[in-house]
């Protein structure tokens, strides 16, 4: 009879043994779940049923969408644009490229759902931007990486969908509805500090655009808005599915892309769908592994043996939240966001909901705090894109970027400890 303690220990020890050996994620739940299942004389096929069962979902049909819709966005010019209309909102205060380039982050976060997609769009346009104009490169690097991380929280967000498969089924429009507040105070939290920093090292300010010339920006500017507005409005008034919306996002974007910017021909659609299919092949083979992974975590019943442990530690709820954030911010430092999403879900939604914390709640939680990794050493990924666009190392850019990583916390902090701050426009626009 098969030991389930040492079941537990092959299943952690191996997949913790790969990841320190640098084997690729998906392999690393794989080949652990493989390990595992041979050991508790588990049949592979059942692992391969789970795998499919774990990518047979209609939700994550939106998924391939979102991602083609951004991909287009980001190639026809939209990013260059809405670094314009931003310039046009708040380019004049001290520092505003920095204002621009936050505020730039959070449009196109609403578009891409992606920090790197973020980070590689927006920074190759405005890190060399703000070094030509005096801006230092640490500086101009940090707010670019760290505003970057708004596109995972500000709706829609492929992660929220994730997140809502590994929940079982969390409703995706609360989900989205969810990170829209966050999304915004965590942008407004990093202009402050990057007014101060900026008014500090005597940052200049932006010209004054004239009227004219803002009309037509702005009008660009919002055709392309007009992509996020199309999905959150379709699902949250009832008439499309999440999928549904993601799809005539992309047509929209099809549309504005290739018929009204034309800045791109046609036959770049190829690059663009080769892109697409190639971060789906990813997130589809990362779900299936994480899927049989999971499978077998419930199987030795880790959840409970987590939920009993961390109870055990302590009855004071705001203790064991404070302590699962610790967790979470260092296994963010070692891991991509989406893998974490769908290993440590199963295992915490049981602690926090005996809590009384609600899934949406949580989930908000859950990938702010993991949004914070995407700019942490050594594995944050939109930390390794901005570093390469601003030509500068990890090293070099850590120690300043030290104001931006607190605020980013203290948001997270608000965002555990008081739910109105994700519950409120859930609650009022779709109820209990």
């Amino acid at each position: 009879m098969p030991d389930l303690n040492v079941a537990i220990f092959l299943l952690l020890g191996s997949f913790v043994l790969l990841l320190i050996l640098r084997t690729p994620i998906t392999f690393s739940l794989g080949v652990s779940a493989i390990i595992t299942a041979f050991y508790l004389k588990i049949p592979l096929m059942a692992l391969v049923q789970q795998m499919v069962k774990g990518i047979q979902s209609f939700s994550l049909m939106a998924i391939p969408f979102f991602i083609l819709a951004g991909e287009i966005m980001g190639e026809g010019g939209i990013s260059r644009r809405l670094i314009e209309f931003s310039n046009v909102l708040i380019g004049r205060v001290r520092g505003g490229l920095a204002q621009v380039n936050i505020l730039a982050s959070m449009f196109f976060g609403g578009i891409s759902g992606s920090a790197v997609a973020d980070t590689s769009s927006i920074g190759a346009i405005l890190i060399p931007m703000m070094k030509k104009n005096g801006y230092d490169t640490d500086y101009s690097v940090g707010v670019t990486v760290t505003s970057a991380c708004q596109g995972v929280i500000i709706p829609p967000s492929h992660n929220m969908i994730i997140y809502s498969l590994a929940a079982g089924g969390v409703s995706v429009g609360k989900l989205f509805l969810g990170g829209f507040v966050p999304g915004v105070i965590l942008g407004v939290a990093l202009m402050i500090i990057s007014y101060i920093i900026a008014v500090k090292r005597n940052y200049s300010r932006g010209e004054k655009i004239p009227f004219k010339q803002a009309l037509k920006i702005s009008k660009d500017a919002i055709l392309g808005i007009m992509t996020a507005v199309i999905i959150i409005g379709g699902v949250l008034s009832g008439i499309f599915t999440a999928t549904e919306s993601a799809a005539i996002a992309c047509v929209y974007a099809f549309i504005i892309t290739f018929f009204v910017y034309r800045e791109i021909p046609l036959s770049r659609m190829n690059t663009i769908l080769y892109n697409s299919l190639k971060t789906l092949a990813l997130v589809l083979s990362l779900i299936a592994t994480a899927n049989a992974f999971g499978w077998l975590l419930a199987y030795l019943k880790v959840p409970t043996l987590a939920t009993n442990a961390l109870l055990s530690l302590s009855q004071n709820k705001y203790l064991l939240l404070l302590m699962i954030n610790v967790m979470l911010l260092l296994l963010g430092c070692i891991m991509d966001m989406a893998p974490l999403i769908l290993i440590t879900t199963p295992i915490l939604l049981p602690v926090v909901t005996a809590l009384g914390m609600h899934p949406v709640h949580f989930g908000v939680m859950l990938i702010l705090n993991l949004a914070i990794g995407l700019c942490t050493p050594p594995v944050g990924s939109a930390l390794f894109v901005g570093c390469a666009i601003g030509d500068i190392s990890i090293e070099k850019i850590t120690k300043s970027m030290l104001p931006f990583y607190l605020t980013m916390v203290a948001v997270l902090l608000l965002v555990t400890f008081v739910p109105d701050v994700v519950m409120f426009v859930p609650t009022l626009l779709m109820g209990k």
